[in-house]
Formats: C-alpha cells, structure tokens, sequence
C-alpha cells in the first residue's frame, strides 16, 4: 500500500520548495509559458521499478493539466532502455519538476532493487528479509513502500509501534530481565517486545524472560546456528548487524526467522533513470531511435 497522502504531498511540497526556491530561473528565461512538450522517463540500467505515483504528483502540482501514461508500474523489473513513463505537460513544469522526479523514481527504485536481489538470493528458504529505521529522516515512509515493492517486509516503524530493548536500554535498567519487566509493566500486551542479545548467555536470559523476537546482533553463524537451537521456535530470531549480500544465504541457513538489513535504506545506490524531453509528440520510432523500449505513444 502506497503511504499516506498527507504525508506523501506534505513530503513533496516541501522537496519542490527546497529545489525551485523563488522560481526556475533558467527555464523561466528560455522557454515559453505556454508551450507544451513530451517528456519520456526511461531506465538506463536493469531494476525495480518504485515510485512512480511520486512522479506523477510532482508533474501534476506543477501543471494540474499534465497527461501522465504510465509504461511499468511499481513492482516491475527493468530492462536498460525500458520506458517508465511518458508525460505531457506544459515544458517549464517537465524541466522544473524533473529534479525533483528522477530523485524520488531513483531513490525508491534503488531501495526496490537491492531488496529484490536480497530477496532472491534466499528463495526457496523459510526467512524474510526486513528493513531497519535507518532512513533518510522524512522519507521513512516511502522508503519503506520501496522495500515492501521489491518483496522485503516492515521492521517497526518507528519508536512508537513496538518494543525494541537494545543494549543501552538493558545497561539503564540494570538487566534484561529488569527491563523486560518495566516494559511489561507499563506498556500493553497487544504490542509485542523485542530484545536485542550479543551472546548466548543473553539469550539464555532474555528466554526466560519471556519475549517475542530476540535481535541476535553481529553474531557469527555458528552462534546464530546455536541460537536457534536453543529458541527452540519459542521466539522469532532476528539476525542483525554486519549482513552483506554475500553473507545472506549462509545466515538464513542457521534457521533464523529474519534478517534485517540496514543498508537497504541508509547506504542504497539510486537506479539510473533519466528524462528525455520531446517538443513534438514522439512516435513509436522516434522513441525507439532514442534507444528506449515499450514506448506508449
């Protein structure tokens, strides 16, 4: 589910602000009010495609009157060269708005892709992949759809939706247990609590205090192979902290429930996609000449 309106317009008002300040003043010197063009978004290399509702708001705010033709929609891998969208507005909102397209499309396309090979890397393997709150502050909410489109699930949301115990938590309240029992003291049974363990030893502890999901941080797989025998399917394991790609099937084969991957959201490369302005409607071939594919035209 693509999130919130008022949180998804607020966002991009903001971003629009933040880039055309008092106005585009090298577009508004060259290009008429009035004249009309085609843009054409493609992909320049293979990925996921997210955020192209992101895309279609920018263009429609800046020209109420733009005709957005969607090629792909959210979800669907790219080729290189794979037309995503083709929209006709007025020219000086396709080059101001541009900007500001192209970071969200590329942005949320990057998280969708890389959660996508993660995902992949662990068919056939009873473990999900999860995101962590490390987002770009103000864009956790998309950046969050973007691991969900590209076949990842929702860690919490934020600080308020669930219990996370970590390891400075545990050292103020002087002990797993001791935490463990203040959040079960004030907080409602509905929501569920997580601890987050460095060892065995702690994991011992943090069982018998009786918890939902055990955060299982930087441990080897050996430990975490060790962990998981002794859960013994009372808790959900989460392996957390250290994961790269080339680690992933290795850890889910230690039989943990999840793996949580930080990098999806903090450290993700943007997928390269570009616009492509055209002063006349394009025809299918003038699109294909470009080196695009699946034009709509």
């Amino acid at each position: 589910m693509f999130p919130d309106d008022l949180i998804v317009d607020a966002w991009l008002d903001r971003a629009l602000a933040e880039d055309l300040g008092w106005g585009d003043i090298t577009t508004a010197a060259i290009v008429d009010p009035d004249q009309q063009g085609w843009g054409i978004i493609a992909s320049k290399e293979p990925g996921v495609l997210a955020g192209i509702e992101l895309a279609r708001r920018v263009f429609t705010r800046l020209d109420p009157q733009a005709e957005f033709r969607e090629c792909r929609r959210d979800g669907d891998k790219l080729a290189a060269g794979d037309c995503i969208v083709q929209v006709r507005a007025r020219i000086r909102a396709l080059l101001s708005g541009e900007r500001v397209a192209l970071n969200c499309l590329q942005r949320l396309s990057g998280i969708a892709t890389a959660t996508a090979r993660c995902v992949q890397q662990l068919e056939g393997l009873p473990v999900r992949i999860v995101d962590t709150r490390k987002t770009t502050p103000g864009l956790r909410a998309l950046e969050k759809y973007a691991v969900r489109v590209g076949g990842g699930w929702n860690h919490r949301f934020g600080l308020h939706d669930m219990v996370l115990i970590k390891d400075n938590h545990i050292k103020a309240a002087g002990g797993i247990r001791e935490a463990v029992a203040r959040v079960k003291n004030q907080v409602s049974p509905m929501i569920k609590i997580e601890v987050e363990v460095e060892t065995l030893e702690q994991l011992r502890e943090t069982l018998a205090a009786g918890v939902d999901i055990v955060m299982l941080d930087n441990m080897d797989c050996a430990s975490m192979a060790q962990a998981v025998e002794l859960a013994a399917g009372r808790v959900l394991l989460e392996a957390s902290g250290g994961v790269t790609e080339d680690r992933l099937r290795a850890i889910a084969q230690t039989g943990v429930n999840l793996i949580s991957i930080g990098a999806l959201t903090h450290s993700v490369r943007a997928l390269d996609i570009s616009l492509d302005l055209f002063q006349a409607k394009p025809s299918a071939g003038t699109v294909q000449a470009c080196g695009l594919n699946n034009p709509v035209v």
